[in-house]
C-alpha cells in the first residue's frame, strides 16, 4: 500500500492504443487502485479501462490503425490527439504517466513528459529485439521505467542503464496451462473423436478482408481430406461476425461443419487439435494454451516490405521468436493461399508425433512466461516503487 503525501489525490496518466492494450491497462488500473488510496486515472482507454475507472479523453479507436503505410493516412489526426494529451498532462502534472504498448504513439508523448519532469513508465517493451532496434535510444530518452513481459528483455535495458523490471506476460495469468479438451468440446457439441480446427482470421476488419475467404477455402480443402472435421470460428465483434458470415455465404458448402460465434476464443482454442490464425496476439494465446498452430498473414505490400527490411529475425510469429526457430509453420503474403495452408495442415494432422512435439515445446514456453504473482500485480508494485522514490525526493 502506497502512503500518499497528506492523503492527497494521486493523478496517473495512462494511454492504451488498441484492444489488447485496453485489457492490459484495465488489469493494471485495478491492481494500482487496490494499493493506492485516492488514485485517479486519466488518458485514453477502451471499454475495459473505462469500466476499471479511467477517464478517457479520446476514443481508443482513434489510435487503432494497422500497418505502417495506413498510419500515414491518419497521421495528422493522431498527432493532434497527442498534442492535446501533452497539453493536458503538462497542466495537470500526473505523478506518473503509463504508456500501455502503442510505442509509436506513446514514446513521443513519454519523451515530452519525462523532459518536463514527469516520471514515465512503458508497459510492455517494444520488440526492439525483433526489428527497429535503433529505437532503444529513443526509449532511453523517453522512459523512466520499462516493464518487460519476456525475461530476456530486462537485461537488454539494464545493459543500457535504463531501469527495467520483468513482470511476466499478463495473458499468462488469464489462460490455464492445463485445460480439458473434452470439456471444451462439450460446449461446442463436438465429439472427442472429431478433428477440431479453430480458424482465427483476425480481430480487425482489414485482417478479415485479407484472410477470411482464404481460411474458408482452406477449411473446404481440409474437410475433403478428413471427413470428421469441425471448424470453430470465434469472432471478436458483431461487425467481424457479420462480415465473416457474408463471406461464408458466398462460399456455401453444406458438407462442411463451420461454427461461427462471438467471443469465447480461448475455449475454442482449448477444444482444438490445431489452430489456423492470423499473426498477432492470438498466437501468444495459443502458445500459452499449448495448442499447435499454423500462422498466416497478409498485409499491404508496401507495409510488408518496410517491415521485412527493418526486421532482424526470420520469424514473424511470437512462438517462433520465443523458440528461436520455426517451431510452427508461418505462411505470409502470397504464400498464404488455401492450397499451401491446407497442405501444411493436412501434413501435420497426418503426423501425430510432430503435433505432440510442437505441443510439448509450446507448454515449455508457456511455463517460462508465468510467475508466482500476476503480471499486473508485479507491474503495480514496480510503479509504486517508482512513486515512492518520487515522493522521497519531491514530497
Amino acid at each position: 500500500m502506497l502512503t500518499t503525501p497528506k492523503n492527497k489525490e494521486i493523478l496517473i496518466g495512462i494511454v492504451a492504443g488498441e484492444p489488447s492494450g485496453d485489457l492490459l491497462g484495465a488489469e493494471l488500473i485495478l491492481a494500482l487502485k487496490s494499493r493506492i488510496p485516492n488514485v485517479r486515472f486519466v488518458g485514453i482507454g477502451g471499454p475495459k479501462m473505462i469500466a476499471a475507472g479511467v477517464q478517457s479523453l479520446f476514443p481508443i479507436d482513434a489510435l487503432s490503425v494497422r500497418g505502417i503505410v495506413e498510419v500515414l493516412f491518419h497521421l495528422l489526426r493522431i498527432l493532434k490527439i497527442r498534442r492535446s494529451l501533452l497539453r493536458y498532462f503538462l497542466v495537470e502534472r500526473p505523478k506518473v504517466f503509463i504508456g500501455v504498448d502503442a510505442p509509436d504513439f506513446n514514446l513521443g508523448l513519454e519523451y515530452q513528459l519525462k523532459k518536463s519532469g514527469i516520471p514515465t513508465v512503458h508497459y510492455i517493451s517494444p520488440s526492439i529485439w525483433a526489428w527497429r532496434g535503433y529505437r532503444i535510444n529513443k526509449i532511453i530518452e523517453s522512459v523512466s521505467l520499462m516493464l518487460t513481459v519476456f525475461p530476456f528483455e530486462e537485461e537488454i535495458y539494464k545493459n543500457k542503464n535504463l531501469p527495467a523490471t520483468y513482470v511476466g506476460h499478463p495473458l499468462a495469468d488469464l489462460l490455464p496451462i492445463e485445460s480439458s479438451q473434452a470439456d471444451a468440446r462439450k460446449e461446442f457439441n463436438v465429439t472427442t473423436t472429431a478433428i477440431v480446427i479453430t480458424l482465427m482470421p483476425g480481430s480487425r476488419m482489414s485482417e478479415l478482408s485479407a484472410l477470411g475467404e482464404v481460411f474458408i477455402k482452406t477449411a473446404y480443402m481440409i474437410s475433403s481430406a478428413f471427413k470428421n472435421t469441425h471448424f470453430l470460428v470465434p469472432l471478436a465483434t458483431q461487425q467481424t461476425y457479420d462480415f465473416f458470415h457474408s463471406i461464408l455465404g458466398l462460399n456455401v458448402n453444406n458438407n462442411i461443419h463451420i461454427h461461427c460465434f462471438l467471443g469465447n476464443s480461448h475455449n475454442a482454442m482449448i477444444a482444438s487439435d490445431l489452430i489456423l490464425l492470423a499473426s498477432g496476439t492470438a498466437t501468444l494465446e495459443a502458445t500459452l494454451i499449448g495448442r499447435p498452430m499454423v500462422i498466416a498473414y497478409r498485409m499491404p505490400m508496401l507495409s510488408y516490405r518496410l517491415m521485412k527490411f527493418l526486421a532482424y529475425q526470420p520469424w514473424v510469429g511470437l512462438p517462433n521468436i520465443l523458440a528461436k526457430k520455426f517451431l510452427v509453420p508461418e505462411l505470409l503474403q502470397n504464400q498464404a493461399t488455401p492450397l499451401n495452408l491446407s497442405k501444411v495442415i493436412i501434413d501435420l494432422l497426418n503426423d501425430p508425433k510432430q503435433l505432440e512435439k510442437i505441443k510439448n515445446e509450446l507448454i515449455v514456453i508457456s511455463q517460462q512466461l508465468r510467475g508466482e504473482l500476476h503480471a499486473s500485480e508485479r507491474a503495480a508494485m514496480a510503479i509504486i516503487s517508482l512513486l515512492e522514490a518520487e515522493f522521497e525526493t519531491k514530497p
